[in-house]
């Protein structure tokens, strides 16, 4: 089984390549090449939060497509789908991404009196995303989805989820998490990083956000719809 790849495994690969370049210039009598800043070998707290969202894009893109064929014919592949979803999105998002942006990062905006009222719409929609998690979970069942009625209602709560989260984590991506700079040092933007990273490992153990890609690649594969291809307008 192939070892998955650590925050720091692209940089250390990077490093491992400057390291051989290295020794072929002091052979040839050049000079070496620059070394990569120590601060660029971790992923920032911004970064991370946005690496973390990627999760959560491609569980709405599960959401979607559980929403198209609860139009057609549904079978137990989709409540599976939907329950292994909403665990993930309760687990990893809303128990542990969005608690580190409310626990970490929205009083630090707060404290610094910029953008609040965006924070503010944050925060309850944190809160209104529990809520809708909370009823896909209770009807998204083998009996739930029988009916018409029982279907319809389990996508409408799928598609409130999306359109919320959609430009919630466009808004973070775009606005909230660039200006994190703008109100911190570079000593603490750089702490904030390592308090991520040693939350996540006290939650998940090693590497919890490769583990939450796993999970989300099985369950793409299980409504097959992990070729990416297949998503590419015909021409």
């Amino acid at each position: 089984m192939a070892k998955s790849i650590g925050r720091r495994g692209v940089m250390l690969g990077v490093g491992a390549g400057v390291t051989a370049l290295a020794s072929i210039a002091r052979a040839a009598g050049r000079k070496s090449p620059p070394r990569a800043a120590e601060s660029d070998e971790d992923v920032g707290p911004g970064e991370d939060l946005m690496r973390e969202h990627g999760v959560l894009r491609r569980i709405l893109l599960v959401y979607a497509e559980v929403g198209r064929r609860l139009e057609a014919s549904p079978d137990a592949d989709v409540v599976a789908a939907v329950q292994r979803s909403a665990k993930l999105i309760r687990r990893f998002v809303e128990d542990y991404h969005e608690k580190q942006e409310e626990e970490m990062l929205f009083p630090r905006f707060e404290r610094a009196h910029r953008l609040v009222e965006l924070v503010g719409v944050l925060r309850a929609q944190h809160q209104a995303g529990r809520r809708v998690t909370e009823r896909i979970q209770g009807l998204a069942t083998a009996d739930g989805i029988k009916s018409a009625d029982g279907r319809h209602r389990l996508h409408v709560e799928l598609q409130s989820f999306a359109r919320m989260y959609e430009p919630h984590a466009a808004r973070e991506d775009t606005v909230l998490f660039p200006a994190l700079h703008e109100i911190v040092s570079r000593s603490e933007y750089d702490a904030l990083g390592e308090d991520f990273e040693r939350r996540e490992h006290k939650v998940f153990g090693e590497d919890g956000f490769a583990h939450s890609v796993s999970e989300v690649d099985d369950i793409e594969r299980a409504l097959g719809i992990e070729a990416l291809g297949q998503f590419t307008p015909k021409t």
